[in-house]
């Protein structure tokens, strides 16, 4: 992964979303009031540190649960389509077969009635696959032009139908499958949610007033690194003016991080970036909701496809997908519009506005909101993707 991500401290990240105090606490005791339910009365409580983490892993599995919810759900809706279309084309082609039976069957109706013997063509409709039919060689040898043609017809329609049906019967069986993981997935989002209510019921106030203090800490040194990677940013591109200005001796991406490796965003891009942004400010205020995708609400992913396709970008729907949906760039290099990835597992995504922030739908009970980029530490940072 990118150079720049760091060892994880345990008790430095909340799941992928940092969350107001209240909702941080809340969260936290879910593992702490299970774990100290049955202990004895001389048995130490966890730290802080410990509930933390143990908060941060219970958000982290309801954000991979909900992007695998969000994949299920894209390739169930595929899948449902596909069902449909082949089942429409099942039945226009089992009409055709319908007719051309018909056909042959007035051919077999009128050797019937001519007292010609066994209908030539009646052994056709008795045959039950095509290759019944090609069997009866010499029944066709005996055929008129006409009465061949209709069993061509006959025997391309049974082969097409039948084909047809076989490919609807496995994509049945396959969406069966995809609603199962859509299910699956559900369930496991509901699970964690429900594992955060039953903690906030039994949260202290002692229990609140510290971990808020703890939240309050790291927002100031989210804010502080945020402040410093934007100190970076400005002399990299006064750095770059300079160069340009001295006849461009110098690489246009030089700089004092490195930043030759990777050019700066050129004008196109900017200005669908500022499209995206755009959207993505209007939308702030509007709740998170797990699997939603607007316009009421959003989750991380459902956010950002949205702002890229406000300015004409298609981005896929999960954050596995997204991260690999354009250029990868050092986190110095980040430009307004790039999106940005967290955790090795690649659960949670906001889009960068410059200045170190972001803006991104953190997690149920928030709101999406502008937010420093390293709100769970530097080293929760997995990479920075430019998408257009």
């Amino acid at each position: 992964m990118a150079s720049h991500r760091k060892s994880r401290t345990p008790g430095t990240r909340v799941a992928g979303i940092r969350t107001p105090a209240l909702a941080t606490a809340a969260l936290t005791s879910v593992a702490l009031l299970s774990q100290t339910a049955n202990a004895s009365p001389g048995e130490d409580r966890p730290s802080l540190e410990e509930v933390e983490k143990k908060v941060g892993d219970l958000y982290r599995q309801a954000e991979s649960a909900t992007e695998k919810y969000n994949a299920a759900k894209e390739k169930t809706t595929k899948q449902r389509k596909r069902v449909d279309t082949l089942l429409d084309d099942v039945a226009k082609r089992t009409q055709k077969l319908n007719d051309a039976r018909s056909e042959l069957g007035s051919y077999a109706a009128a050797q019937y009635r001519t007292g010609a013997g066994m209908p030539d063509t009646a052994t056709f409709l008795l045959a039950e696959t095509p290759q019944d039919i090609f069997d009866q060689r010499q029944v066709l040898d005996r055929m008129t032009g006409r009465q061949k043609a209709a069993v061509d017809d006959y025997v391309t329609q049974q082969t097409e139908t039948m084909k047809k049906r076989q490919e609807a019967t496995e994509s049945l069986r396959t969406l069966t499958e995809t609603q199962g993981d859509l299910k699956t997935a559900k369930a496991t989002v509901q699970k964690k949610l429900a594992d955060a209510r039953e903690l906030l019921s039994k949260l202290t106030a002692e229990e609140k007033a510290r971990l808020a203090a703890i939240e309050k800490r790291k927002q100031e040194e989210a804010a502080r690194k945020a402040a410093e990677l934007a100190r970076q940013q400005a002399e990299q591109e006064q750095a770059r003016e300079e160069a340009a200005q001295q006849g461009g001796g110098a690489s246009e991406g030089s700089g004092s991080s490195g930043s030759a490796e990777t050019p700066p965003a050129d004008s196109s891009y900017g200005t669908k970036a500022e499209k995206a942004l755009a959207f993505a400010r209007a939308q702030i205020g509007k709740p998170y909701v797990w699997g939603a995708t607007g316009p009421g609400s959003y989750d991380c992913s459902g956010l950002t496809q949205a702002a890229w396709k406000a300015a004409g970008v298609s981005l896929p729907r999960t954050t596995y997908d997204q991260v690999n949906a354009g250029t990868t760039v050092p986190v110095s290099q980040a430009q307004p519009g790039d999106l940005v990835f967290f955790y090795d597992d690649v659960t949670h995504v906001g889009i960068y506005i410059g200045n170190g922030m972001m803006i991104h739908a953190p997690k149920p009970g928030t709101y999406v909101r502008e937010e420093s980029i390293y709100y769970d530490g530097d080293s929760a940072i997995h990479s920075i993707v430019r998408p257009a």
